[in-house]
């Protein structure tokens, strides 16, 4: 049987090639590849998307999530909240500022940021918290800024572009929304890239003078902590391109979801929750005890999957000998030991996804 793979950026560049071939043939007769019309133009249209009033395009998502805390002048001796099963790039981001994780445990349902903990752990000290609206799925952030009681709230956002919660979009609800470009996001590029987006001028300005050194004008470095982080006219263009075709792709993500569900609903794999507005699917996760093996069937079939994440921050190899190493969360540790993905994405044929479904039903009994 022909490999079925976890995700194919490549059937939705060949889908689109026409349309990627006129936005990058526009860039090159353009000669201006770095902070151009085509960034200027994204940053208005994804802005507009997403109901912000600004959007400032970065180097990559790790680097959105980087600029946003300093923007909000977080630093040394500040501690962040986040959680610990979400891969590990609001911790890159909170150390790179050299800033301390305050790890909290996830809802066992959700999987994240259980906003019951997040009252607990808020206190002095405590100067911003990340919430990632993990596998496409919105966090309740009106429960998470209620726990948050003022402290600013940064949402990672790289999982869930166009994901909207009573209206309002993934990104809108905290001080500040961080998107990644990633070739493999709901809304990919064709290399890195990443943007901040805000109702907040004077945050919006820190940003935009961050990711290109702290200038103020050129050659000119007024803001502490700036750095060479900008989204390119090449990937911008090919954003545009590709933002018009967002919301289909999630219909057809949380469509997916559905009959992914309906498979399962006998089965003993626990099943995602049903999608709605605030769900756009970017990972279709599963969570089984014994995921080795439903993983080698899977295999064995030519499959792809994977586990997202399968290490807590704090236990990674790399946080040895720091405070927070210790940091024992039953819950997230349960959810990092089980989760497993599926291949979930817009381009992913419907005998595929029956033939993935059988086989991950028959692994599991």
């Amino acid at each position: 049987m022909k490999r079925i793979p976890l995700n194919d950026p490549g059937r939705q560049a060949a889908a689109l090639r026409d349309e990627l071939d006129r936005a990058i043939r526009g860039v090159l007769a353009s000669g201006w590849f770095i902070l151009g019309p085509q960034v200027e133009a994204f940053e208005a249209e994804f802005a507009g998307f997403c109901g912000a009033t600004h959007c400032v395009g970065v180097g990559n998502g790790t680097d959105a999530l980087e600029l946003a805390l300093r923007a909000l002048e977080i630093g040394p001796g500040d501690r962040v909240v986040t959680v610990a099963n979400a891969g590990g790039y609001s911790a890159a981001a909170i150390l790179a500022v050299g800033a301390e994780p305050l790890y909290i445990d996830v809802d066992p349902i959700s999987m994240e940021m259980d906003p019951r903990a997040l009252a607990a752990a808020a206190g002095p000290g405590t100067r911003a918290v990340i919430v990632t609206h993990l596998y496409g799925r919105m966090a309740d952030m009106p429960a998470v800024l209620d726990a948050a009681r003022g402290i600013p709230v940064v949402e990672d956002c790289a999982q869930a572009h166009g994901a909207r919660l009573d209206g309002r979009a993934a990104g809108t609800w905290g001080a500040i929304g961080c998107f990644s470009f990633y070739p493999t996001k709901n809304l990919g590029a064709l290399g890195d890239g990443g943007a901040v987006i805000t109702r907040d001028a004077a945050l919006a300005a820190r940003v935009r003078a961050l990711r290109q050194y702290g200038w103020r004008a050129k050659y000119h470095s007024l803001t502490p902590g700036g750095r060479n982080s900008r989204l390119d006219e090449l990937q911008a263009a090919v954003l545009r391109a590709k933002l018009p075709h967002l919301e289909g792709w999630n219909r057809r993500r949380r469509a997916l979801a559905g009959m992914y569900n309906q498979f399962f609903a006998e089965a003993t794999l626990a099943r995602r929750a049903p999608s709605g507005e605030d769900d756009v699917v970017h990972l279709y996760v599963l969570r089984y005890p014994d995921r080795d093996r439903l993983r080698a069937a899977l295999s064995a079939a030519s499959i792809g999957s994977d586990v997202h994440f399968p290490v807590p921050d704090y236990r990674q190899d790399s946080a040895a000998g720091r405070a927070w190493a210790a940091c024992r969360l039953p819950v997230t540790e349960a959810c990092c030991a089980e989760v497993v993905t599926l291949p979930c994405y817009p381009e992913l044929r419907e005998e595929e996804l029956r033939e993935v479904a059988r086989c991950a039903c028959a692994s599991a009994g």
